[in-house]
């Protein structure tokens, strides 16, 4: 049997490390570089300006890029701290990319990265997009170098053969075992999961709510494991999580947590979608009613609507004399949102891709739509279908700039352009960033 390798490990460029200045930041959670070759690279644990030695990490002798780790700093930026997580770094823990950063410094990196998307993916600029090129914190975020804002509810920790529960390493199913994440909420720390063992569970996801005393722990085991009997010092609803013609076996408790936000209360089933951070369903409900400005008996349509934030917000401002429609894919999400709304009879949830439901209805005008969709974006076709609606304005809520800014293109050539744009970072230590853009039609003003 031949024991020679194969082209591709042949050209195997990982490992190989070159001195490098590092240029701007790029959408992603890292920074480029050029070799003195030429070569590309995507550099992470980087800052732009600095002088360092990157080891690459991805990436063959005829790749278009490789991607690297900064695995020695030569000359530092004036912005760089020493990263206050311990598993923070090359080759550690994936879940921030930002934590060598000054948390100023994180927001002017988010705020280059939308610049970019827009220009390059939407011809626009920050003016045009209505934007003033700030990264907004949240309430309580805006923290000094060194120190971390404990925001995140819900966090799913992987598990290694060893049962320790830890994080996934960047672009890798690797587990980095951890005794605590600096940036899970304090209701999360306190279900303890990093400090037990967990045999034959393959993950763990902690689950605190911000609107209530409610925890859930939810466990997958691993293929032919059987759940272990948890004791957890908070009340919790542990659930086995195993696909069996398309259910979950629920093992005690209750299958969902309630949340507060703009006023209401929403159940939140396992799988459906709510905002990670504590604050941001409340910044977003905002955010968006500031930018819609519902009338009462307006028409509205929520797509994407989850388990009806948006909805139920328009639907309490356009009274009974108005009308919201939500529609949404996740079946347990569409139960959800009917059970959180039924008290506001205007409002009616269908269950459904948005590309396919929405054509169904025959709506041929409302006055505003909210659309806040998965992180690939709205695409093209939605975008066209919603942009012949006639709506006075329309918000898109973005997690992904380029999304978004991919989006706003299809918008211009429907007919729409954005009225202001508003950037959050609801995600302190990562590269992700949260966006509304209110859009009005282009001829307004005109």
């Amino acid at each position: 049997m031949s024991t020679q390798p194969q082209p591709s490990e042949q050209a195997s460029l990982v490992g190989e490390e070159y001195e490098v200045e590092v240029g701007p930041v790029a959408h992603g959670g890292h920074c480029i570089a050029r070799t003195d070759g030429g070569r590309v690279l995507f550099v992470r644990h980087a800052l732009p300006g600095e002088k360092i030695i990157a080891r690459v990490t991805e990436g063959e002798e005829d790749s278009r890029y490789l991607r690297a780790d900064a695995v020695k700093v030569l000359e530092a930026s004036k912005e760089r701290v020493d990263a206050p997580c311990p598993y923070a770094g090359p080759g550690r823990c994936g879940g921030c990319d930002w934590q060598h950063a000054k948390p100023g410094a994180q927001r002017r990196l988010k705020g280059d990265v939308i610049t970019e998307q827009l220009k390059r993916l939407a011809g626009l600029t920050p003016e045009e997009a209505g934007w003033d090129g700030t990264v907004i914190p949240a309430p309580g975020d805006k923290l000094p170098a060194g120190e971390v804002p404990a925001w995140r509810s819900r966090v799913q920790y992987a598990v290694d053969e060893k049962g320790r529960a830890g994080l996934r390493k960047h672009r890798s199913h690797d587990i980095e075992p951890v005794d605590h994440c600096m940036i899970a909420a304090e209701g999360v720390s306190e279900l303890g999961v990093e400090q037990r063992e967990w045999p034959a569970i393959a993950t763990v996801e902690a689950i605190a709510s911000s609107g209530s005393n409610d925890r859930q722990v939810i466990l997958a085991p691993r293929p032919g494991g059987r759940l272990p009997l948890v004791e957890l010092d908070k009340p919790v609803s542990v659930l086995r999580v195993e696909e069996h013609d398309g259910g979950v076996h629920r093992v005690h408790g209750r299958a969902f947590v309630r949340e507060r936000a703009d006023g209401r209360t929403y159940r939140v089933g396992m799988g459906g979608f709510w905002q990670v951070h504590p604050q941001a369903p409340q910044i977003l409900v905002e955010a968006v009613m500031q930018g819609l400005m519902p009338r009462k008996g307006d028409t509205a349509l929520d797509l994407y609507c989850g388990v009806g934030l948006f909805a139920g917000a328009i639907a309490e401002r356009v009274g009974e004399a108005g009308a919201v429609l939500g529609i949404e894919s996740g079946k347990r999400s569409v139960e959800d949102a009917r059970h959180n709304l039924q008290d506001l009879p205007r409002v009616r949830i269908e269950q459904g891709k948005v590309d396919q439901v929405l054509p169904r209805t025959h709506i041929t005008s409302t006055d505003l739509i909210v659309l806040d969709p998965p992180r690939a974006g709205a695409g093209k076709g939605v975008v066209k279908h919603i942009s012949t609606l006639g709506a006075r304005r329309i918000a898109y809520v973005a997690c992904d700039p380029a999304a978004l800014a991919r989006d706003l293109a299809y918008f211009r050539e429907a007919g729409y352009k954005p009225r202001t744009l508003r950037a959050f970072d609801l995600f302190p230590m990562t590269h992700h960033v949260e966006c509304v853009a209110i859009l009005e039609p282009a001829s307004k003003g005109a």
